[in-house]
């Protein structure tokens, strides 16, 4: 169960220690559990939701998408934040958009790019919460972390050394696209229609994005990855109220 842990650890603001350093083939394995941390929490997003019935729908919405970004420690959000600085910044030059992704500053368009998804997560949760849907809570944190593993599966890694490039030489391809497919299937079996919809519209948004980033980079960083499965969830939640 360690790359369980590893993956908990990575995506996720828990307290989770490990004993000592993981070895590459456990980083590489941690990748097939990254659905089943998009799971965990889907779950505790839904529970929250039935635990907050009785309060006020913007305060519900605020507070689940609040528990949502401190659930991932807005790891991803870092990454899209990253990313949108780049993609601006760098012209169209590869190496440009790869040293200024490097660049811990956030420019303002990091920023509007940020309020922007968050502001549309949380009118979408707003939306589901008032449809009275909030189980697909439990399916969009799982789509997310799954198109982590697709990411990876797909698409190089374009920073040689470091977590990324273990997690991309490591990981078991067969093994990926079995959880893969075990995780579409879990998809509808939870949601049902929704969920087919939901897959299908992600499986969208994910070869457009990692046709821009193949254009740009010729691959894929931790940042692109991040930003990935932000506007993902974004893209899912907002075509899951748009098209109940």
């Amino acid at each position: 169960m360690l790359p369980f842990w590893i993956a908990l650890q990575f995506l996720s603001s828990l307290p989770i220690r490990l004993p000592g350093m993981p070895a590459p083939q456990e980083l590489g394995c941690s990748l097939l559990f990254y659905p089943l941390v998009g799971l965990l929490f889907g779950g505790l997003l839904w529970g929250l939701s039935g635990l907050l019935s009785g309060a006020p729908l913007l305060l519900h919405a605020a507070l689940l998408l609040t528990v949502w970004v401190l659930l991932s420690g807005a790891l991803h959000l870092d990454g899209l934040a990253d990313s949108a600085d780049a993609w601006l910044g760098g012209f169209g030059d590869r190496e440009r958009t790869l040293t200024i992704m490097k660049d811990p500053r956030s420019g303002p368009i990091a920023v509007v790019t940020l309020v922007l998804v968050l502001l549309l997560k949380f009118a979408a949760l707003l939306a589901l919460i008032e449809q009275g849907h909030s189980l697909l809570l439990i399916v969009v944190p799982l789509i997310g972390r799954a198109a982590l593993l697709g990411l990876f599966l797909t698409t190089p890694y374009v920073r040689a050394g470091g977590l990324g490039q273990a997690l991309a030489d490591h990981l078991p391809r067969k093994a990926g696209w079995q959880v893969l497919a075990v995780s579409a299937l879990a998809c509808g079996l939870i949601a049902g229609l929704s969920g087919v919809f939901a897959l299908a519209l992600a499986a969208l948004v994910f070869v457009w994005l990692r046709q821009v980033m193949q254009r740009r980079l010729g691959g894929t960083t931790g940042d692109t990855a991040g930003a990935l499965l932000e506007l993902l969830e974004m893209s899912v939640l907002v075509g899951l109220v748009l098209v109940p």
